[in-house]
């Protein structure tokens, strides 16, 4: 079966499936384009939890049309190490990014921009694939830590596989006043965002949101691309609901998560929370706040009391809290609307994936504004999809980040690179029962290693104490396995095991626990084979034996 186009690749067995469903399900495919192969739009939030969906009505109606992957997890709950990952398919052991910022030590983990190029990430991503597939590729937004601009020097080299790469540089963090890219014949060029002043209408000041300009860039993309002989595939990279890095507000009074001013309580009106009233969102949407410490002390292996990493009290007080999650409720109404718009613009032969790169804790645990654990709060996120020949329902599959690529590779009609560690969802597309796959790994390394976050100057140094780990989450629980010692000849073990069976979040860490005590030598003999995997990084292909330890 071919794509439609002589010169196109060939749609495998698994695909022509795909396509057999799509009939049953979906329209049909137009008839004006060459090449038949279907579109595809991926949204990305950043730092959204899952606290937050139930505000946001585009969610509602994907799921109302689509999958809801209620089991999707994260390689590490940190921005550009889950990038990195979503681009590659693969762990950060394989890509070599595992922090957010380069390092400063020698022979130490890097991160960052410089870890993802210099370690051949930029030709393994899976756009390069779709491109030279056929596909016009675009990315709008946020790329990846450290990938900068500073007036009066160069551009950062442009990466392979983007027809159009929009890169909303990092002061966007703060919501106005940022500058992008654009490629004009190979080569960036640089794009200024001025923002109006504080005494300009809303309306004006709003046009030069972060969260706008990116809506605006996508929906354009879409119109000169829809009626195109070539597929699209379009990455939509926002920047909320992610705190501000600046210490000092960009307008007077803006809030450590600053929402569009639309979505702010104005003249007598109250906020814009979306779906909910933002009065109705308090700490009994953020499972776990506030919950004591003590009972989630790490253990040796034989049980005993090993070092404890959370040990400091919350600087945040509840209504702090309260406030911040109200104001990524509005802060995150902008994406909603850039998903809504997407979706009444797009065709019917276009799969739209909407996800986050990590969630974000907000006094739960004990813990204070951040992220980098292995908690449900940081790794556990959306995953949505539509599409033809997508039946709506949740999926009981767990998924992970790294299996983005793989997906898009075979919606492409693509056989998915053999080192890439995620695999297709597909085959989840049009059965809902499918279970292919019971367990997911998390792999973490010490911020404290390199150069500071730059989420340090609101979120305090939190990051900063949560040591290495390595954690494997089934759907009824998580063995996280610290390394409390940094160097990389040594190791100082100790472990947390949560149930989930009930109860969602991690109230005491039960791996001495008798009763667990099959479940946790499961999860640790899990572990230990995917230790044995470590060894496979850059292009190596991944051994059978590697990816079946899923399953």
């Amino acid at each position: 079966m071919s794509t439609g186009a002589g010169d196109g690749p060939a749609i495998k067995p698994a695909e022509a499936a795909r396509l057999q469903v799509a009939g049953a399900n979906a329209d049909p495919l137009p008839a004006t384009r060459a090449d038949q192969r279907p579109n595809i739009v991926l949204v990305v939030m950043d730092d959204f939890s899952l606290d937050l969906v139930k505000t946001l009505r585009s969610a509602r109606d994907m799921r109302r049309r689509g999958a809801d992957y209620s089991h999707a997890f994260v390689v590490d709950s940190l921005c550009c190490v889950s990038r990195s990952s979503i681009f590659t398919g693969q762990y950060p052991h394989q890509t070599g990014v595992r922090t957010n910022t380069s390092g400063t030590a020698s022979g130490m983990p890097l991160g960052g921009w410089s870890a993802f190029e210099s370690n051949g990430n930029p030709e393994r991503s899976f756009n390069v694939a779709l491109q030279q597939s056929g596909y016009t590729t675009g990315f709008i937004g946020k790329y990846l830590n450290e990938y900068e601009w500073v007036p009066g020097r160069a551009l950062p080299p442009a990466p392979p596989g983007w027809s159009e790469f929009n890169v909303v540089f990092g002061s966007a963090y703060d919501g106005w006043d940022f500058a992008s890219t654009r490629l004009a014949s190979g080569r960036l060029q640089v794009q200024m965002h001025d923002a109006p002043p504080l005494t300009a209408p809303m309306k004006e000041r709003d046009k030069a949101y972060a969260g706008r300009v990116i809506q605006d860039q996508a929906l354009r993309f879409i119109k000169r691309h829809q009626a195109g002989d070539a597929p699209y595939f379009l990455e939509v990279a926002a920047y909320a609901p992610h705190n501000r890095t600046q210490p000092q507000p960009y307008y007077p009074g803006d809030p450590v998560f600053p929402p569009a001013f639309r979505d702010r309580p104005h003249d007598g009106k109250p906020g814009n929370c979306g779906r909910v009233a933002c009065t109705d969102l308090t700490t009994k949407d953020l499972p776990g706040f506030g919950d004591k410490r003590r009972d989630n002390h790490p253990l040796t292996a034989q049980g005993e009391p090993a070092k404890h990493w959370n040990t400091r009290r919350n600087p945040f007080r509840t209504a702090v809290s309260v406030g911040d999650l109200r104001n990524r409720a509005m802060m995150a109404q902008s994406v909603d609307r850039t998903v809504r718009k997407i979706l009444r613009k797009v065709d019917d032969n276009t799969y739209v994936v909407f996800t986050s790169d990590n969630g974000f804790h907000l006094g739960q645990n004990g813990l204070g504004r951040g992220k980098g654990t292995a908690y449900d709060t940081d790794v556990h996120v959306p995953l949505f999809v539509v599409g033809p020949g997508v039946v709506k329902g949740k999926r009981a599959e767990l998924t992970s980040n790294i299996d983005l690529a793989p997906t898009f590779e075979e919606l492409a009609g693509l056989t998915p690179q053999p080192y890439r560690f995620g695999a297709s969802l597909v085959p989840t597309f049009g059965d809902p029962a499918v279970v292919r796959r019971n367990y997911v790994f998390m792999e973490h390394t010490a911020q404290a290693l390199t150069k500071k976050d730059p989420d340090s100057a609101l979120t305090g140094d939190e990051l900063d104490r949560i040591p290495s780990y390595v954690a494997v989450r089934s759907a009824t629980g998580l063995l996280i396995r610290y390394d409390f010692d940094n160097a990389p000849t040594r190791a100082d073990y100790g472990y947390e095991f949560y149930s989930y069976r009930n109860r969602a979040w991690e109230k005491t860490n039960s791996f001495a626990q008798p009763r667990y005590a099959a479940e946790v030598a499961t999860l640790r003999q899990k572990l230990s084979d995917f230790d044995l995997c470590s060894a496979q990084a850059g292009a190596a292909p991944v051994p059978d034996t590697c990816r079946a330890l899923t399953r």
